[in-house]
């Protein structure tokens, strides 16, 4: 017989157990950010568990951002909408040992930033605009220091934000900045330094100017087919860049060997 086979199941705690079945209750009832959880007596009768234990399960929904404690007459778990960067800096985390590549994030980016600029043509306001007009004004002028290499990066990346942030799709704009966020830590600052880095940036500036001007008439296919040929041309850059710093790396290796 297998050992597999005669293992026991782990047990979970009844902490845990508390802290799955209040997620269940809201979302079942469709609460929101704001709203109050039963107090810890009730807590108590509901589970048949005791104080501490109640405490432990509310500590954990804390830690994962999904409410607050607040003390006082009208205190208790406040529910709380877990911040984006919570939620991107958890699952860069979970990807750290990963290392994807800069080419493979630009490959999914190349699926999902078209459709995000898609639907987020029609809710752009006047200000947003304004803010990616600033943006691409940011990139005219070639860098002459490494940190300006790296704020005009940022600033590229930004451009995408501000989209993301105005698509009403949540998993597409989740998405978007996430693997924005996996760029900025990935790649931009072990790529910045490379030559090839200045042609790279001229293609998102070209793109940008195009892509704005889309944005400018409302034109959300025109914005679709822009950002798609914008995303498979990074990802062409990308798959060079990458060849150049492995290519950095072997021959530092080379000479330090």
């Amino acid at each position: 017989m297998n050992d597999r086979n005669l293992r026991i199941p782990k047990r979970v705690k009844r902490s845990d157990q508390i802290v799955e079945s209040v997620k269940r209750w809201i979302a079942v009832n469709q609460m929101q950010p704001g709203d109050k959880l039963p107090n810890e007596r009730e807590l108590m009768e509901q589970f048949e568990c005791s104080k501490g234990t109640v405490r432990e399960a509310l500590k954990s929904l804390e830690v994962q951002g999904l409410v607050s404690i607040r003390t006082g007459p009208n205190g208790g778990a406040i529910l709380e909408r877990v911040p984006f960067e919570k939620a991107s800096e958890l699952l860069r985390n979970y990807l750290h040992f990963e290392q994807p590549s800069g080419p493979e994030v630009y490959a999914l980016r190349t699926l999902i930033e078209p459709e995000i600029a898609a639907l987020a043509t029609p809710r752009l306001t006047d200000e947003d605009i304004e803010t990616l007009a600033a943006l691409v004004e940011r990139c005219e002028n070639d860098p002459e220091t490494f940190d300006e290499r790296i704020a005009q990066r940022i600033a590229e990346l930004e451009f995408h934000v501000v989209l993301a942030q105005r698509c009403d799709n949540a998993l597409l704009a989740f998405f978007g900045r996430f693997l924005n966020d996996m760029i900025r830590d990935l790649v931009i600052f072990k790529k910045s330094a490379l030559p090839e880095q200045r042609e790279f940036s001229c293609s998102n500036h070209t793109y940008h100017k195009k892509l704005l001007e889309a944005f400018r008439a409302g034109k959300a296919e025109e914005a679709r087919q822009l950002m798609h040929d914008h995303m498979k041309e990074a990802e062409h850059f990308n798959k060079e860049l990458e060849g150049q710093l492995n290519q950095h790396f072997l021959g530092a290796n080379l000479l330090n060997g």
